[in-house]
């Protein structure tokens, strides 16, 4: 029940956020987002014996969020830049697993929630598309897991997810797509692919938090844990999302 009340309080704020709020709001929940994400993210990176990673970084993926257009070469250099600091180590052996775990957090997190920022500029709607399709996903999965689970889908990583939950999220991750977008050939398609991605999403999380030994990124949402345990899935669905709509634009498809 923690957990319904929590989704509830949630999802009106992100619709009229998404839907009808204006650039510079949806910039700014964004930022806000990911910069709790990114926070959790630095938690389980030092579960693995990292240390504490600098908080420059935070203030760089910040940066990398509201750079022009993409931003590729601004990720490479903050990348090079995080390999450089580490320089400085006391222990060399660690320069490694640090400079890569910022360089992953600025590409995971921040990179991710660009595609937000991206996806609101072309349409609002898309971005909607891409953070709704995981709601229905993962309420369809947790209820149809619960009542019907029997074969587990990843055992070593997640042990309660199950292949029975992982069809219901996609199926009524199609019917959704089909009711938002259109019942066409394409959006059903779309809408299982991109569910297929948002599942993977959340099992690379749940693989993060397992090798650091921790069973939540945080507790900030009651019966969801941390921010980044409620929107791993998105943070895979919404480059998913863009990558489909600029490769429609490269080949002037729509």
């Amino acid at each position: 029940m923690t957990r319904v009340l929590t989704a509830l309080a949630l999802i009106p704020v992100v619709v009229y956020v998404v839907l009808w709020g204006p650039a510079w709001l949806v910039s700014l929940v964004v930022a806000i987002f990911a910069t709790l994400c990114y926070l959790e993210y630095l938690g389980i990176a030092q579960a693995y014996g990292t240390g504490p990673l600098g908080k420059w970084s935070l203030a760089a993926g910040l940066a990398l969020l509201w750079v022009p257009r993409e931003g590729l070469l601004l990720a490479v250099v903050l990348a090079l830049a995080a390999l450089t600091l580490e320089m400085r180590s006391a222990d060399l052996r660690l320069t490694l697993p640090r400079a890569s775990a910022v360089a992953l957090g600025l590409v995971y997190i921040f990179g991710s929630w660009k595609c937000a920022i991206l996806l609101h500029a072309i349409q609002p709607r898309w971005l909607m598309f891409a953070t709704a399709i995981n709601w229905i996903g993962d309420a369809a999965a947790y209820y149809a897991g619960r009542r019907f689970g029997r074969h587990k889908l990843a055992p070593r990583i997640s042990p309660a997810k199950s292949w029975e939950g992982s069809a219901a999220a996609l199926l009524a991750s199609m019917a959704f797509g089909a009711a938002y977008l259109g019942p066409s050939l394409e959006f059903l398609a779309l809408s299982a692919g991109v569910n297929a991605v948002g599942q993977v999403g959340d099992l690379a999380e749940s693989t993060l938090k397992r090798g650091a030994g921790v069973k939540d990124s945080g507790t900030l949402l009651p019966g969801h844990g941390g921010m980044l345990d409620r929107v791993d899935s998105t943070l895979f669905t919404l480059p998913a999302v863009l990558a489909y709509l600029q490769v429609l634009q490269s080949f002037n498809i729509r």
